[in-house]
């Protein structure tokens, strides 16, 4: 799995959600950010099939909570394309199966981050951690 439980992230379902690799996103397609316990809701804005491995760029999403639970790890919201939202890059990295960040070096190249930020496609969902 790309994420270690423990060491790079400390939610369980974020660990489990790193190691899902779907088919190549199209355009519009949802994502979820994952980081050590939150997740960030987001869409797939441009996808290159251009070379050996595909790249994906994500777009964070608006998230609005629409329940009453208060600070409870049950969470409901409602997502939106945020045309002003963060952009993140993302290449299908095959030897750690998952979706890695990428980000230009000194060199203007894209190279891998080291940065334990990740990505699942197929779906939306966003979810803060109350506890930190």
């Amino acid at each position: 799995m790309a994420m270690k439980l423990g060491s790079e992230t400390g939610s369980l379902i974020n660990h489990l959600m790193a190691g899902e690799i779907s088919d190549v996103p199209k355009v519009g397609d949802g994502a979820t950010l994952l980081l050590w316990t939150d997740r960030h809701a987001a869409t797939a804005i441009d996808v290159d099939t251009s070379g050996k491995n595909p790249v994906i760029t994500v777009q964070r999403d608006h998230a609005k909570r629409t329940d009453n639970n208060g600070m409870s790890e049950s969470q409901v919201y409602e997502h939106t394309p945020d045309p002003d939202g963060i952009k993140s890059v993302f290449r299908l990295d095959p030897k750690q199966k998952s979706w890695r960040q990428l980000i230009r070096n000194e060199k203007g190249n894209l190279v891998f981050a080291k940065s334990d930020l990740l990505v699942s496609i197929g779906a939306r969902n966003e979810f803060h951690d109350f506890s930190f």
